[in-house]
This record gives C-alpha cells, structure tokens and sequence, in this order.
C-alpha cells in the first residue's frame, strides 16, 4: 500500500508543539468559514433576495461570485497560516493536504466514471429518449450553460468555490485534528448541508404567499441531499486526494440532477406543426405511443438498478489512488 499524505503526520508534528491540532479550534474554524462563506449573502442590497430581486437575477449572482471568491481567498489564507504555525509541513506538502498538488488526470476521469454509472437511467433518459445526445456530440448544451449566468453560477462558481472550502480546507483540518478519517466523512459535511440551509429564508422572502410548513419540508430535503452528495465528495475526496476529481463530481451532479424513482418515462414530443390523424388512427397510434412509453419506462428503471449495482461495486477500485490523503473504510 502506498504512503498517504497523513501517514507522515507525525513528522509534521515533530517540533511543533500545538500539533495534531485541538478540535475546539478546527471546530471554531469550520464554523467560521461557513459563516464568511453565507453571510455576505445577507449584508449587502445587491445580493440579499427580496420579494422583487430574485438570487438568479444576473446582478446578484455576479455580486455573489464575487464575495464568495473573497470569502474563500480569505479561508484559504487562514488555513495556510495555521498549517505553517502548527505543523512542520513545506508548501509542497501543504498543497498536497489541501488535494492542490499532484493534479492527476485519472482520478477525474475514474470518479465521473463512477458518479456516471449511479446516473445510468437519466442519462438513457436525457441521451437518447429524449434525444438530446446530437446536441451533446455539437457541444451546444455546455455553450448555453456556460454562457449563462445561471450556468456559470451552477456549473463553475458554486462547485469550485463549495469544493475547494467544504472539502480542500476543512477536512485537512478535520484529519488534522485528528479525527478518524470515517468520521470526517460523516462529519465535515454537515457544514456543506448547513451552508445551505439559508435557501429556506430565500425562498420563504421571494415566496411570501408559500405556507411555511412545505417551505421547511422542501428545505429539510434540500439539507439532506446536499449532506449525502457531501458525504460522497469527501469520500471521493479523501480517496483520491484530488479537489479537481470533487470538484468535477459535483458539477456532474448539479447538471444531471435528482433521478427520478418513479413515474413513466415518456419521449420528448418532436417539434413541429400538429399531425392530423383520422379518428380510426387515434387509438392505434396511442397504443403503439403506450407501449413505447412502457419500454423506455422498463430500460429506465433496469439501467438505474444496474447502474447503482455497479456504483457498489466500483466504488472502491475507482476511487483508488496513490495520493489518497487517508485511508477510509
């Protein structure tokens, strides 16, 4: 088994004196960094939502890129000041704690292999029964995101910025202290899952006519998925070492979504004018248009089975890696 980055803590301690680090002080700086992280949301007119500014006004998400790129410079800054006071680590090695350096190839490429085949119905779904696989190969879905605010909040900043602050400083921090590594994988993302827990006030803003309790279901659901994806980016993360292989993930899982667990899967309606049918046709043509509904509907659900199997199966091989930072499981 090769070394990981943690197997030499102690020779980062060597001499040090205030090493492994106190978990009251990793604690206080998860939660500090958090806070800098969302409040600027709040402080300030051109980002705070109201009942007529929405958050996915262009002004705002640009005023917000902006201040979460200071909130995590600042982070960074701060977590680079206690790796150089409390530990005996060269820079070399403190960009390799926070998964900057090496930046390999295959571990990207491994974990959206990985990620790909959990996602294995909706992208049949997207693919090819909605058929949307043409303008895949001509690059036009990644031009219109990326050329949107929206996308480029979605796809670029808010993956980038909640990787590199949830996953590349708090949990070297967390294995710092030092925790068991199982246990920061459960544990640092609660912060990811609480950092967004503050849509529910802007949502309960911009829908002011919503009653609260499906405002506090929606967003107790929102806390649960955001801390489950992060328990599966901390993992990728500490396997890999790699904060582009998290980061990659997560911009795979906002673009491909929720999969749906239930419901008929029905092909994208054609554009173009109204077919006009006679009466003895209508029913012949819904039948063939059911039962087409009822295969893909099949395919679906045993590709979604498939891929889940598959994910279990692969999860182990596909996120190892010599630069792990520590060892999970």
């Amino acid at each position: 088994m090769a070394p990981t980055a943690f197997s030499h803590l102690s020779s980062y301690c060597e001499g040090a004196g205030r090493c492994p680090l106190p978990i009251s002080l990793v604690a206080t700086l998860s939660v500090a960094f958090t806070v800098l992280y969302v409040l600027p949301f709040y402080l300030s007119p051109i980002t705070r939502p109201s009942p007529t500014l929405s958050r996915d006004a262009p002004s705002v998400i640009r005023a917000r890129i902006r201040f979460v790129t200071v909130s995590v410079t600042l982070s960074t800054i701060a977590t680079f000041y206690i790796l150089a006071t409390r530990t005996n680590a060269s820079p070399l090695q403190m960009l390799r704690l926070l998964g900057w350096y090496p930046i390999g190839i295959a571990e990207p490429v491994k974990t959206l292999l990985l990620t790909a085949l959990l996602f294995a119905g909706p992208l049949l779904e997207r693919a090819v029964i909605e058929g949307r696989w043409k303008g895949w190969i001509r690059g036009q879905p990644l031009h219109e995101t990326l050329t949107s605010w929206i996308g480029w909040r979605n796809y670029v900043a808010g993956p980038v910025t909640e990787e590199l602050l949830f996953r590349s400083l708090l949990v070297p921090l967390h294995l710092l202290a030092p925790l068991p590594p199982n246990h920061v994988v459960l544990l640092t993302p609660l912060y990811f899952g609480i950092a967004h827990i503050h849509h529910f006030y802007e949502f309960i803003l911009t829908h002011p006519h919503t009653p609260w309790a499906p405002s506090i279901i929606r967003s107790l659901i929102q806390f649960t998925y955001t801390t489950m994806f992060g328990w599966y980016a901390t993992f990728v993360f500490i396997r890999t070492g790699n904060v582009v292989a998290a980061t990659l993930t997560h911009t795979f899982c906002n673009w491909a979504g929720l999969p749906r667990f239930w419901g008929r899967v029905e092909p994208r309606v054609a554009m173009g004018g109204p077919v006009i049918r006679a009466k003895e046709d209508s029913s012949v043509e819904e039948g063939k248009e059911s039962k087409g509904s009822l295969l893909w509907s099949a395919a679906y659900y045993i590709l979604l089975v498939m891929g889940a199997v598959g994910f279990q199966q692969c999860l182990w091989t596909l996120t190892d890696s010599p630069r792990a930072l520590a060892q999970v499981g």
